[in-house]
């Protein structure tokens, strides 16, 4: 079992910047992919970001491309994304995940532990 906890979410004005941090514990998640995914009021998980084992590999969602960055440090058994020019669609509950997939994921069903999410909220 991995239990992930997410912090850093908080309100923000349009044009300003968030980082989210996930912390990881009961297993090392250095065999998993982490991604992040966000849900708006009546809406759907949406993909956000998610990286590769070693971290080398990412993938965005192309809402986001160019503004948000993901990274892990496996040592330290955590997964960040940094969020830059923010925008009031960015406003949402932002999930952590880990995928046991060798390859990065894009798809929730792809994930099988998850936080229990943060609001971020951009003010316009």
């Amino acid at each position: 079992q991995v239990q992930l906890v997410e912090s850093g979410g908080g309100l923000v004005q349009a044009g300003g910047s968030l980082r989210l941090s996930c912390a990881a514990s009961g297993r090392m998640i250095n065999r998993y992919v982490m991604g992040w995914f966000r849900q708006s009021p009546g809406k759907e998980h949406e993909f956000v970001a998610t990286v590769s084992w070693s971290g080398e590999a990412t993938y965005y969602a192309d809402s986001v491309q160019g503004r948000f960055s993901i990274s892990r440090d496996n040592a330290k058994n955590t997964v960040n994304l940094q969020m830059n020019s923010l925008k009031p669609d960015d406003t949402a509950v932002y999930y952590c995940a880990a995928s046991p997939q060798r390859q990065i994921a894009t798809f929730v069903n792809d994930y099988i532990y998850w936080g229990q999410g943060t609001q971020v909220t951009v003010s316009s």
